[in-house]
């Protein structure tokens, strides 16, 4: 038993704080919703308020609406491989945007059905032509640790696997604003545009449940500590008891055991044999 008495005293401390770690990562993780809620209500803003080239979007930033105008370049327009539609797997249209100061924003303007073959040119909806004023989300530059892609090489000319702003910046004629932006409005809005990339659903994801589910094992666990010490608490007492005699076996019959009132009996059998003779 010490041995089991040693591990509920490992197992109990270690459900509780691995009930306490995922409720911290439930309450981060509402934290970052309420932040990115807020952020996508908040009014849009000119895009060189919140971010420059070679800076990235900080952490209170991403997902503020920003606005750009200026022009599309579509010759340097990139296809970014294996993004979710609402018709499966296909890729995003990031295009360009150059403002009057030469400086571009990167604009993420929406999703495309995947070409019947890896190395064909899909059909790419072109940009509005002339002047454009984009609002859109405005997003991290994307790295193969925050996105779970991996880059490899041998794409078709043109496309990408993630938006690594400084890797695409470097091949372009121009600065360009760190991160990104996903296209939300524009104006104009042009011809057949691709499909907007919906805004993220609010989710806080499963560690408020997880959490009460590791409280719910400490307590099976202390519960059921508590019946075995009861248990052998009993069990003890038991042992400590003398044995009670045995009557049902090899005992004598109470009627055959002689007692007073078989002795008086028999002086009376006695009495009235004298008085017949």
């Amino acid at each position: 038993m010490l041995a089991f008495h040693a591990l509920v005293a490992l197992i109990v401390p270690s459900f509780i704080w691995l009930g306490f770690w995922q409720l911290d990562r439930w309450e981060d993780k509402s934290a970052e919703v309420a932040r990115q809620e807020a952020n996508m209500a908040a009014d849009p803003v000119p895009v060189g308020r919140l971010t420059a080239p070679g800076e990235d979007v900080s952490a209170d930033e991403q997902w503020r609406r920003v606005t750009a105008t200026g022009h599309y370049d579509a010759e340097h327009e990139l296809l970014v491989r294996n993004r979710d539609g609402s018709r499966g797997v296909g890729l995003h249209v990031l295009t360009p945007l150059v403002t009057a100061d030469g400086t571009a924003l990167l604009v993420n303007r929406g999703w495309i059905e995947q070409p019947p073959t890896a190395t064909s040119r899909p059909d790419v909806p072109p940009p509005p032509e002339g002047r454009v004023t984009a609002t859109g989300r405005l997003r991290f530059s994307e790295t193969e640790e925050s996105t779970g892609i991996r880059v490899r090489d041998g794409l078709p000319e043109g496309q990408i696997m993630i938006v690594d702003v400084d890797r695409i910046a470097a091949n372009l004629p121009y600065p360009v604003y760190g991160g990104y932006a996903e296209l939300t409005e524009q104006r104009p809005e042009g011809t057949d545009p691709p499909e907007q990339v919906p805004a993220p659903e609010a989710n806080t994801g499963m560690n408020l449940s997880y959490a009460v589910q590791w409280w719910v094992f400490t307590g099976i666990a202390v519960g059921g500590w508590i019946f075995l010490m009861r248990r052998e608490i009993a069990d003890a007492r038991d042992d400590e008891e003398p044995p009670q005699p045995n009557t049902e076996a090899g005992a004598e019959p109470a009627s055959a055991a002689p007692d007073g009132n078989g002795a008086e009996d028999t002086d009376h059998e006695a009495a009235r044999s004298d008085a017949r003779l």
